[in-house]
């Protein structure tokens, strides 16, 4: 009997000795970003390959383990964690079980506009102004945005934070976002399509964006722009155009709108406008970059979000007279 429990002794003693220190040193990381975001329903095995993933722990089988041993692993909570870089493990799990997740939190939503994106940060009372003026030029400078437009550069998505993080800070989080994601999505694009760069992509995915009703048509409707630019057609989308009017559209696109030229008219200019008209989805930046192949030129809406493709004009005209003109 005592040979069994000196035997014990050897193996469990060593064992707490590990777990506790495991659990009591610091995890030194090292990311320029300390927040973490947990999203809702994530099981304790995503959230330690998330924490490995985003460099805070080396391994997850630890944090496993540990977090199972002491009766936690239903208990931790989703929302967004500022971290101190030298925060132990065991402080990292108390965080995560007692939810001491950042104060506040801001949605930027696809199919926004740089303008509205500032108007909720400006209306946010959690988040430090430090930004003079509001603008897509001092927002570039700020955060070394070296392409034409800041427009459209920031992910959709919810962003939590403590309480007087600046706005600098917010949009930095969601331009890496996009960039991170943009990146990801260009180096596993499809073959031949037409762009220089991830910068067109996300050009001709904000207009995707804004012309979809139904996001299953999303990548018939990049096939059908990347038609025509294949015959150097226009690409005559009217989101471009009520873009570059700016402030001086009145809500009803008119025809003299569609030849008032601008940078961003389609119908006056070939090829893509110089930047983004909006922030698209991810849905978007995948259809721009996975079009369907298509004999379609054409595409009008049916009333119903989604819409009806033509090969010719003729047809194209004829189905605007049966879904658009009363």
């Amino acid at each position: 009997m005592k040979k069994w429990f000196f035997r014990l002794l050897i193996i469990f003693i060593p064992l707490v000795a590990w777990i506790i220190h495991f659990l009591v040193t610091p995890l030194h990381i090292n990311k320029a970003d300390l927040a973490v975001e947990i999203e809702p329903g994530s099981s304790l095995k995503a959230i330690a390959f998330q924490l490995v993933d985003e460099k805070i722990l080396n391994e997850p089988w630890q944090f496993i383990l540990l977090t199972k041993a002491l009766g936690q692993s239903r208990k931790l909570r989703p929302g967004n964690y500022n971290l101190n870089p030298n925060i132990t493990p065991y402080q990292l799990l108390k965080s995560f079980v007692e939810g001491r997740a950042t104060e506040g939190s801001i949605t930027f939503i696809e199919g926004q506009d740089l303008n509205s994106m500032l108007d909720k940060i400006k209306a946010n009372d959690s988040i430090k102004k430090t930004m003079k003026p509001y603008d897509s030029k001092a927002i570039a400078l700020a955060l070394g945005i070296t392409s034409p437009s800041a427009e459209g550069q920031f992910f959709p998505d919810t962003y939590y934070f403590s309480r007087n993080t600046s706005d600098i800070e917010i949009l930095e989080r969601a331009y890496k976002a996009m960039q991170k994601k943009l990146d990801y999505e260009w180096a596993h694009r499809a073959e031949e399509v037409p762009y220089k760069n991830s910068f067109e992509a996300l050009t001709m995915a904000s207009i995707i964006e804004k012309e979809t009703g139904k996001s299953i048509e999303a990548n018939l409707i990049s096939g059908v722009f990347i038609h025509r630019l294949s015959i150097n057609m226009k690409l005559q989308s009217d989101p471009t155009v009520i873009y570059g009017l700016g402030k001086t559209f009145d809500g009803d696109i008119t025809k003299k709108d569609l030849l008032t030229d601008t940078p961003y008219n389609t119908y006056t200019r070939e090829g893509l406008p110089p930047g983004p008209i909006t922030m698209p989805s991810l849905i978007s930046i995948r259809a721009a970059l996975h079009p369907t192949k298509t004999d379609a030129l054409y595409f009008v809406g049916k009333g119903d979000g989604t819409h009806y493709f033509s090969e010719n004009l003729n047809e194209h005209n004829n189905a605007v007279r049966k879904y658009q003109i009363k």
